[in-house]
C-alpha cells in the first residue's frame, strides 16, 4: 500500500524522460496500405494477443483495494486481448489471505498471466517449491523473477546479497513446467547481464530500462534517508539504449520493452530495435483503482496508437516491424 499510494500521488515518481523521443522513424506518406487492414496482432508464450502489449507487475496483497486493482486489470487484459503480469507474491508465504489478490484465472481464463517473485528470495528463504506455488495460485502461464537490486540497496528492509544468483536462477529455469522470464524494474538489463541469463538458460528477458517509474524515488519516500534514493533516481541503461545493446542476442532469447514506455510510438520503436512484446505499468494504475473499463479504455488508445503508428511506417504486418531498423532516420539516432 505504501508503493499504490506514492505511485500514484507522486508526481517525482514518473521520470518522464521520454527516451524514445528521441529516436525518429521513416514517415510513408505514401504507406500503399488500408490502415483498416493492417493487423497488430501477435503470439507470445502459445498465447494469441490481439497486440504486443503486457500489464507490466504492480501489486498484490490482502488489503481490499489491492485486490481490486488485479481484478480490474485481470478483467480488462482478458476482454482486450493483451497479456498481464502480477506484482510479487512473496507476500504469500506470510499472509493467506493475499491470495485473493493472485487468484486472477478466473477473470481472466484465455489472457496471458505472469507470475512474480523476487530472484534475490533464493538466496534468503525460497527455492523451487515457493516458485511452483506462486504460479499454481495464479494458473500462470510463465514466471517473472525480477531483478531490483537498486531497490534492494535504498529501501530501508532491502535484501542486498545477489550472490551466486545465476545458478540458482538455471535450477527454477531447469525444474519448473512454465518459462521463467528475467525482469529488471527499472534500470535495464546489460549484455554482460545477459550473458549470464543465457548461461543460466533463460530464453525471455524483460529488460525495464530507466527512464519511466524510479523504483529507487519511490523508496525515498519511505525511507528515513531520502538522500541516497533521490541520488540514484535516474540511474541505469535508458530502454531503448538497452534495446540497441540486446541486438546480437536477439535470435537466443525474446525481449520485452519496459520502461518509460508511455505510447503506442514508443512501442512501435521497441519492435524495431527487437522487442517481440511491450510492457506498461504505471498508467493503467490510477484507471485500475478505478475500474476494469477505464483499463480498457487506456489499453484501447494505447491501441490506436500502435496502428496509427503501423500506417504511417506502411506496416500491415507485426513481421514489417520487428528488427526493421531501416524504418528509423540514423541522422537523428546517431
Amino acid at each position: 500500500m505504501d508503493h499504490i499510494h506514492i505511485v500514484s500521488e507522486g508526481g517525482d515518481i514518473d521520470r518522464r524522460q521520454y527516451y524514445f523521443d528521441r529516436i525518429h522513424l521513416t514517415h510513408r506518406a505514401l504507406p500503399e496500405i488500408n490502415c483498416s487492414e493492417i493487423n497488430p496482432s501477435t503470439r507470445f508464450m502459445g498465447k494469441d494477443l490481439s497486440f504486443p502489449l503486457i500489464i507490466s507487475s504492480m501489486t498484490g496483497g490482502a488489503d481490499e483495494e489491492l485486490i481490486k486493482i488485479n481484478r480490474n486489470l485481470a478483467i480488462a487484459a482478458e476482454a482486450e486481448g493483451i497479456g498481464f503480469a502480477v506484482g510479487s507474491q512473496r507476500v504469500l508465504r506470510s499472509d493467506e489471505a493475499a491470495r485473493e489478490s493472485f487468484d486472477l484465472r478466473k477473470y481472466a481464463p484465455n489472457a496471458l498471466l505472469l507470475g512474480n517473485l523476487g530472484a534475490v528470495q533464493l538466496n534468503y528463504d525460497m527455492g523451487f517449491s515457493d516458485c511452483e506455488a506462486v504460479v499454481d495460485v495464479l494458473e500462470a502461464d510463465g514466471l517473472y523473477l525480477h531483478l531490483n537490486p537498486l531497490q534492494e540497496a535504498v529501501q530501508p528492509e532491502g535484501d542486498t546479497d545477489f550472490s551466486n544468483l545465476r545458478s540458482k536462477i538455471a535450477i527454477i529455469v531447469q525444474t519448473l513446467k512454465q518459462p521463467v522470464v528475467v525482469k529488471e524494474v527499472g534500470a535495464g538489463i546489460s549484455p554482460e547481464d545477459v550473458e549470464h541469463l543465457l548461461a543460466a538458460g533463460i530464453k525471455y528477458i524483460d529488460i525495464s530500462g530507466c527512464g519511466g517509474t524510479s523504483w529507487s524515488r519511490v523508496e525515498s519516500h519511505r525511507s528515513d534517508d531520502p538522500e541516497l534514493g533521490e541520488l540514484f533516481s535516474d540511474w541505469g541503461i535508458p530502454t531503448p539504449v538497452a534495446l540497441r545493446l540486446m541486438k546480437p542476442y536477439r535470435h537466443e532469447v525474446k525481449m520485452v520493452a519496459s520502461g518509460g514506455v508511455r505510447s503506442g510510438i514508443d512501442m512501435a520503436k521497441s519492435l524495431i530495435l527487437g522487442a517481440t512484446l511491450c510492457g506498461v505499468a504505471r498508467p493503467f494504475l490510477n484507471p485500475a483503482r478505478e475500474s476494469a473499463d477505464a483499463v480498457r479504455q487506456v489499453i484501447q488508445r494505447l491501441r490506436r496508437e500502435f496502428t496509427t503508428t503501423m500506417f504511417l511506417l506502411g506496416a500491415e504486418r507485426i513481421d514489417d516491424l520487428k528488427d526493421n531498423e531501416g524504418l528509423i532516420l540514423d541522422e537523428y539516432w546517431h
